[in-house]
């Protein structure tokens, strides 16, 4: 059932590509817009009927939309809507995928202009890949969408954003802003922290007898370095927006490993045992959660 009239993607990359497969396949919308810097992009993007339009005129993508998703990376998101800002019509609400909010609040809410309305969403939805030809149409199906709505958040777009992202098929939640960009600094960020960091260390190492030890590994190392794949200006952008609650987040990674560290050096057998049993427990509550 049609909420809005057009919605406007900005970035027709994995997420606003799949966002919008999504949207026709449940017809929610009946004009959906894309906005991009690639004009062959946009053109594919016709071609497979992902976007019924696609244009590289940002006031032009944006006059006529009911709804616009900013599907930018974190780092131009805000610069994205600081120029798309004077050309929304009343009535307008922005959203976003951003993973992280509070910058965006911060510097989104008081540029808003009169009438136009944002909601902060982060659906929790990726892949490895990236880009037009990485989009599926069931990218969002069953997965958490996080809205941060602050004091200034209309009631009433937020109702509408929440059941928007329900109808793509998420399961919708709200937090704080900083309580988002803190849980999700050690969930989703970290990680990725510890991916790059891990590839890089061992991608470097060399014997006597082999420029490359890669090739020698087994299911293990490609298992967790896996998202390593990863876009890494998405990450870039991520990891500055997200600075000082990862910073905090690699210093407690620091501790941790210190920790295991000393354990080793000091042959502490049974301290190790249990330091590694505990993670079991953590693993084991992880993997009960994905299996619910």
């Amino acid at each position: 059932m049609e909420q809005f009239q057009q919605i406007t993607i900005i970035g027709v990359g994995l997420l606003g590509a799949s966002l919008a497969k999504a949207c026709h396949r449940r017809k929610l919308v009946e004009t959906i817009v894309g906005f991009g810097r690639n004009a062959d992009t946009l053109k594919r993007a016709e071609l497979q009927h992902v976007i019924d339009r696609g244009t590289t005129d940002l006031k032009d993508a944006v006059a006529e939309a009911d709804l616009v998703v900013l599907c930018s990376p974190v780092g131009a998101i805000v610069p994205r809507f600081l120029e798309m800002a004077p050309h929304l019509k009343p009535g307008c609400i922005v959203t976003d995928v951003g993973s992280v909010k509070a910058m965006l609040v911060r510097d989104i809410e008081p540029a808003l202009p009169e009438g136009v309305h944002y909601v902060p969403a982060h659906p929790i939805a990726g892949a490895e890949k990236s880009g037009l030809d990485a989009a599926t149409v069931d990218l969002y199906e069953g997965a958490r969408c996080i809205l941060t709505p602050t004091a200034k958040t209309d009631p009433g777009a937020l109702e509408r954003i929440r059941k928007f992202w329900q109808d793509v098929g998420m399961q919708v939640q709200l937090l704080d802003a900083e309580e988002h960009d803190f849980i999700y600094g050690a969930v989703s960020h970290l990680p990725h922290v510890v991916a790059f960091a891990l590839i890089n260390t061992i991608g470097q190492i060399k014997t006597s007898n082999r420029e490359d030890i890669l090739s020698l590994s087994a299911g293990g190392l490609r298992d967790i370095t896996r998202i390593a794949s990863s876009d890494p200006v998405m990450w870039r952008d991520i990891f500055l927006a997200n600075k000082e609650h990862v910073l905090d987040l690699i210093g407690r990674l620091e501790e941790t490993l210190g920790h295991i560290k000393d354990l080793i050096s000091a042959g502490d057998g049974a301290a190790l045992e249990e330091c590694f049993k505990n993670a079991n427990n953590h693993r084991g509550k992880l993997v009960g959660q994905e299996e619910e």
